[in-house]
């Protein structure tokens, strides 16, 4: 059952989102981490533009903050966002696929440290960020969402994804198709890949 979702995104990330949020169920309420690759000189503004679509509590996170229910956590801009488990921890190391925050480091943190209780979802984006993070993902026993390329405003993120973390076709998804599979991890109905 999972324990933790991990959502990487970029190029068209905040529309994605937007559509997403809303459509998870009331009763949703895993801890979400989110990678939203971003200018070092970004505001909050992000955090308080998420608020609006979702009954989660959403707020950027704090080096050793603890990973609670019902709460979405951006990582900060500039900043790494690494899972500890039952906690967060902020670095400064050097950009991952030329990014900081990178969506490789969140998911192969969380990978690490709760292998098959982590589902990772990859969005729209430039690049290959979060690719090898999604198959460390896999390789773990976690289970990996993508956004259909045709649906994203950037497919580069997603075809990465798919391509170097073999991707099975039933998890490539719309955003509406997301929403209801994150939605049954409150219930533990999603069904685990092979």
């Amino acid at each position: 059952m999972t324990e933790i979702v991990v959502i990487g995104t970029s190029l068209g990330g905040l529309t994605a989102l937007e559509t997403l949020l809303p459509l998870l169920s009331s009763d949703f309420d895993l801890p979400v981490a989110v990678v939203q690759h971003r200018g070092v000189e970004s505001t909050s503004r992000l955090s308080a533009t998420l608020r609006r679509y979702t009954h989660l509590n959403v707020h950027e996170a704090h080096d050793k903050e603890p990973i609670k229910s019902g709460t979405l956590y951006l990582a900060p801009p500039d900043y790494h966002l690494l899972v500890e488990r039952g906690m967060f921890a902020l670095s400064t190391d050097p950009p991952v696929q030329y990014a900081r925050p990178s969506v490789d480091v969140l998911f192969e943190t969380a990978a690490d440290e709760y292998g098959d209780k982590v589902t990772a979802v990859v969005l729209t984006g430039a690049g290959r960020d979060g690719a090898d993070g999604a198959a460390r993902v896999m390789a773990r026993g976690g289970t990996v969402l993508v956004q259909s390329p045709s649906t994203a405003e950037c497919g580069s993120m997603p075809e990465a994804a798919i391509k170097l973390a073999g991707v099975d076709p039933g998890r490539i998804l719309s955003l509406q198709e997301i929403a209801v599979q994150l939605s049954a991890l409150t219930n533990g109905s999603i069904k685990k890949e092979r």
